[in-house]
């Protein structure tokens, strides 16, 4: 095991705190050294991978030189041509699409395309308790009876018995989840995630495989007509990909980077609105994507109507987008009481199992089957364990599992149905959906187990806290943040980095809101830096730092701009301290 980072074994919140590699930690002085880049920027580069002669492409990416062809991808020629036929013959077009932001997102970019296209398209997205995930075969024959191309996104790969309901129209799929042995009758299946695929695409989340359908469609009517331009719709893109936790990585990094430049143009009505309703007044970043955007978002689909968010998405109406953004707000602060109350209940079903299995696990009567998967997700965090959550409703439970980095989970759920275990089940390797007979559960939970123990989630610790480096408060300025955020956007497969400020004095401190941290530390003077620790009083953090009577820490977290009343700062999101050892 590797030296902890400033010998900090477990930390305030329970961490061990682990540095760059050696090698890493050389790669960043020989980078620092070469290009004259920033140290601090240069450890970000080092351990994200990136080689000393690309250091410049990597902080300025080209879309154009990281977009992949589309059609490497099976079937997408096949698609691009069916949809390019639809528009010339004036056919009529469903979408029907999963109710999350990235099937939200993937439904707005098709009916925002096909309308600057002529065409209006039907918008069917199924009810998440009535009907549950993906293709139903009543909801597909009745689409089926009236268009004449149905497009599937974000769902259907495993749909057999849906799409073969389908009957009266063609079926084009555009999904990224895990695809089965055999695939379901359609013109054609365009994933990523295929079996027979290569995988080198198999980050895209269904926007982007959506986005790469709408460039091959535009390729093949170029030279009958004017196609819509697709850098403006990169809004979209981006909103899903992040929202739906894909890595930031080759050209999904690209995608999103140029996406938050288009939503920074405040073009797309929806996004304005809510941006607004959420009290957004920064430039949008990811971290906006995902905490502010993409839950109230996601909050249709959740507790409301299933259609709400990509309505939203793809208006070009305000009063109505005003209207649908408010709903959305309001709908997500129901949704944040109902998780509240779901989640108090789960984590102490789990804990009384242990969290130290290798799959931490609660099903409850009546929990709400659109809030699952979020406390699945904080299920993961408090255990660094895989997470199942699953709502009891009469002879069934449908839940969500979460997983953590190194465990595929989505292969195992997909297994487990395959095996007769669940009535159904899929997804990708950090999240899955299921659905399981009552009288199955203990017997399904137990065989899930199994499967992550054999792939080590019994033997993992407490999270580590990876830590890029140290940094002095006089160095945290404003120019150094924005140099090191060209290396982002920062989410998963791409973490934002963290720095230590070692052996510091603490000037302030003041409890706000509800249970967080402001405090300042340094010596006074430019040797003094704000930070803001949320939700520090739920562990030692905040008591301790509040009452640290003289005592010097280490402190850890992210830097970043501050912007208040038209002044921009510097400032540390304190995520973890120690306190510093007394001499021997």
């Amino acid at each position: 095991m590797t030296q902890a980072f400033l010998g900090v074994e477990t930390s305030l919140t329970g961490r061990r705190w682990v540095g760059l590699s050696v090698e890493q930690d050389r790669h960043a002085e020989a980078m620092a050294q070469q290009t004259e880049l920033p140290r601090p920027l240069c450890a970000t580069l080092a351990r994200l991978g990136v080689p000393v002669d690309a250091a410049e492409r990597y902080l300025n990416p080209a879309l154009r030189d990281l977009l992949p062809d589309p059609s490497v991808l099976k079937d997408m020629d096949i698609a691009a041509n069916r949809v390019a036929d639809a528009v010339r013959n004036r056919e009529k077009i469903a979408i029907f699409a999963d109710y999350d932001v990235d099937g939200g997102a993937s439904a707005a970019l098709l009916i925002c395309w096909l309308r600057d296209m002529g065409l209006a398209a039907t918008l069917y997205i199924p009810d998440r308790i009535d009907e549950g995930y993906g293709p139903n075969a009543p909801a597909m024959a009745g689409l089926a009876a009236d268009h004449d191309l149905i497009l599937c996104v974000d769902c259907g790969t495993l749909s057999h018995d849906a799409l073969s309901a389908a009957t009266a129209a063609d079926v084009v799929v555009l999904d990224h989840h895990l695809g089965g042995e055999t695939l379901p009758p359609a013109v054609a299946v365009v994933n990523p995630n295929r079996q027979d695929e290569d995988g080198s695409l198999a980050h895209l989340c269904a926007a982007g495989v959506v986005f790469l359908l709408l460039v091959a469609t535009n390729r093949a009517m170029r030279s009958e007509r004017t196609v819509p331009d697709l850098m403006a719709i990169l809004d979209l893109v981006a909103l899903a990909t992040v929202a739906d936790v894909a890595p930031l990585v080759g050209v999904n990094r690209a995608l999103v980077r140029q996406g938050l430049k288009v939503m920074a143009t405040r073009q797309r009505i929806g996004l304005r609105v809510l941006s607004d309703v959420a009290r957004m007044d920064t430039a949008p970043t990811s971290y906006h994507l995902g905490f502010l955007l993409g839950p109230r978002i996601n909050a249709g689909g959740r507790i409301g109507a299933p259609d709400l968010g990509a309505r939203l998405l793809s208006t070009d109406q305000e009063h109505e987008a005003q209207a649908l953004a408010e709903r959305l707000d309001t709908l997500n602060s129901e949704r944040r009481e109902i998780e509240a109350a779901v989640r108090e209940a789960a984590l102490a079903q789990a804990e009384e199992r242990g969290l130290n299995a290798p799959l931490v696990w609660a099903a409850g009567e009546g929990w709400h089957p659109g809030v699952v998967g979020i406390v699945a997700a904080r299920l993961k965090e408090a255990s660094n364990r895989p997470a199942v959550v699953i709502g009891l409703e009469g002879d069934e439970g449908k839940g969500s599992a979460r997983s953590v980095s190194g465990i595929d989970l989505g292969a195992q759920i997909q297994k487990l149905a395959a095996e007769g275990l669940l009535i159904k089940g899929g997804g990708h390797k950090m999240a899955a959906g299921l659905t399981v007979a009552r009288d199955m559960l203990e017997p399904a939970m137990a065989r899930l187990t199994e499967m992550m123990e054999k792939q080590g989630a019994g033997l993992l610790g407490p999270s580590d806290l990876r830590l890029d480096g140290l940094m002095m408060p006089a160095a945290a300025s404003v120019e150094l943040i924005e140099l090191i955020e060209q290396a982002g956007p920062f989410g998963a497969g791409a973490a934002g980095p963290r720095f230590v400020f070692p052996d510091q004095r603490i000037l302030f401190t003041k409890p706000v809101g509800e249970g967080h941290l402001k405090i300042s530390f340094g010596e006074g003077g430019v040797e003094k830096l704000d930070a803001i620790a949320f939700g520090a009083f739920n562990s030692a953090l905040g008591p301790t730092l509040e009452a640290h009577a003289g005592r010097r820490f280490h402190l850890a977290g992210r830097v970043e701009i501050n912007s208040w009343q038209g002044r921009r700062s510097a400032q540390l999101r304190l995520e973890d301290a120690a306190l510093v050892a007394a001499p021997a």
